[in-house]
């Protein structure tokens, strides 16, 4: 059976919203929620890689694991490596990397991601979803990702590219993308020691960099398209719609 390791980067530094892991939802940091949405998962070993003691401490005290990682990480993609590295998890095959900021991302989503890249054998996969907005289209804060084939809950195609871009709907493949990646170990420390390219400094978008250096990322459907957490306005409306589901 092919081992999992579930990966969730988090810092308190955030350029737009500073401190953002630890804001509550029904008297939970948002880091919590995540890693609770990781752990019902049953895909295997769930641990925030952090570079503060803060997120350290409050993961621990709220039944999670956690390991310090180094202060200096570029991206997210760099971060969980070292902390892969720390945990020197010598039977894993599998890495998920959970965004730190998406509490409300939907469970099935991510099994489903991760039999994906079994059933594949794939390098690096990720998550998308159906576009039912056009406001979608035209925010440049909303990363889309252009698929070779139309997606369903049974395919598995390459990325094309990924962009920050207004696009029109003139354009076929386009959706949401969901910013959680999975890899094979070997494959994520291939990535890691790959440069920065120009493409990805420009458009701020680190998956550009596996692109460029023709590595493929496979997407799967996800059902649902959460809410990130990255201005006040977004913390505020998940915290709404948490609150009252509960």
């Amino acid at each position: 059976m092919s081992k999992t390791l579930i990966l969730i980067p988090s810092r308190m530094s955030a350029k737009r919203l500073p401190g953002k892991p630890l804001l509550k939802i029904n008297n939970l940091p948002i880091i919590v929620h995540v890693v609770n949405r990781a752990k019902n998962t049953n895909l295997g070993r769930v641990v925030v890689c952090t570079e503060d003691q803060i997120i350290y401490d409050n993961v621990k005290k709220n039944g999670g694991e956690a390991i310090l990682t180094d202060k200096n990480h570029k991206t997210g993609t760099d971060r969980i490596f070292d902390g892969f590295k720390k945990l020197d998890c010598k039977d894993v095959k599998y890495i998920i990397n959970l965004q730190g900021d998406e509490p409300a991302l939907n469970e099935n989503d991510i099994i489903n991601l991760n039999n994906f890249m079994i059933k594949h054998n794939s390098d690096i996969g990720t998550l998308a979803a159906e576009i039912k907005e056009d406001k979608i289209l035209s925010d440049e804060n909303i990363v889309k990702v252009i698929s070779k084939e139309k997606l369903n809950y049974e395919n598995f195609p390459t990325a094309l590219n990924f962009t920050r871009k207004a696009l029109s709907k003139i354009e076929s493949n386009i959706y949401h993308h969901i910013g959680i990646y999975a890899y094979k170990a070997e494959i994520l420390e291939k990535f890691f020691n790959l440069k920065q390219t120009q493409n990805e400094k420009e458009n701020r978008l680190e998956q550009l960099r596996a692109l460029d250096n023709s590595l493929n990322i496979n997407i799967a459907l996800a059902k649902t398209s959460p809410i990130g957490v990255d201005t006040e306005e977004e913390y505020l409306a998940i915290k709404k719609i948490m609150e009252y589901k509960s």
